[in-house]
């Protein structure tokens, strides 16, 4: 279904034939790897205090809160716990494959967290549809015809998978960053940018919001308010903590114990863990 090589994490982007597969402008590598090179592409070699020996967490992320986004139960015997870029090629693999994962065993086996994890060196949009994602969810709730948080936060994750091409390639209207409109190796624009409807438009994420039956005045004041950038800016920090150098970065809690799963590995990789771990 996707064309997109799996890799352990974003450094192999510097490969020019995953890079003519992804169809990514030279230039925005470059930029990403200066910028970002010690922090996310370290490999093991310059990436600071936090990198990790290989199959270990440096830092202990939490386990379950009240609060997060799950697929499955909250005491299931495994969570894999997930930060995401909703941006990052990989991350759109890696999230059919949790899909398939979950749906093949017991709601009590095996549970699926979302966290953030938006890289705004390589995807300058990632960390506002982030924010889009809670302020979908924040519309679900007892009381609401949309359904719960939970269900609200995964339908509208899963659309905006659905509707991106990566790499910066939703329109996110007065949001939408760089500008102009990147270009592909192709020449051919990313995604096509539309003026703005109002100075609260968020072009795609204001869309899909409205065809999952959110209230788009309330989703997008949200977004202009920044209301949980915070709640974000936790998640980075745990997963930095944790020694995480790629998106997506998952960790695997079994008991106390914790096993990071690097970059988006393939359905038979993470089946062959959980097993194990069962």
């Amino acid at each position: 279904m996707y064309t997109c090589p799996t890799m352990p994490n974003e450094q192999g982007l510097s490969s020019s034939t995953t890079i003519q597969k992804l169809g990514i402008p030279i230039a925005i590598v470059i930029a990403g790897a200066l910028i970002a090179g010690a922090i996310f592409f370290g490999g093991g070699t310059g990436g600071g205090g936090n990198t990790p020996p290989v199959g270990q967490v440096v830092e202990k992320i939490r386990g379950v809160q009240g609060d997060d986004h799950i697929v499955g139960n909250r005491n299931a015997k495994v969570v894999i716990v997930e930060f995401s870029d909703t941006e990052c090629p990989f991350c759109k693999v890696f999230h059919e494959t949790l899909h398939r994962i979950v749906s093949e065993y017991e709601p009590s086996e095996v549970a699926w967290v979302f966290r953030h994890w938006p890289i705004p060196q390589l995807h300058p949009k990632a960390p506002k549809e982030a924010e889009a994602l809670e302020c979908a969810a924040a519309q679900g709730g007892p009381s609401s015809s949309l359904g719960t948080s939970n269900d609200v936060f995964w339908k509208y994750t899963d659309k905006v998978f659905e509707a991106t091409g990566s790499n910066n390639a939703l329109d996110i209207g007065v949001y939408n960053s760089p500008s102009p409109t990147p270009k592909g190796a192709d020449g051919k624009s990313y995604y096509t940018e539309k003026k703005p409807r109002s100075t609260t438009d968020a072009g795609q994420l204001s869309d899909i919001a409205v065809s999952l039956g959110l209230d788009k005045a309330a989703f997008e004041q949200c977004l202009a308010s920044g209301t949980y950038s915070d709640r974000i800016a936790t998640d980075v920090a745990e997963v930095g903590a944790a020694g995480g150098q790629g998106t997506p970065h998952s960790i695997m809690i079994v008991g106390k114990n914790q096993t990071p799963i690097e970059g988006a590995q393939s359905y038979e990789s993470v089946k062959q863990m959980i097993d194990a771990a069962l």
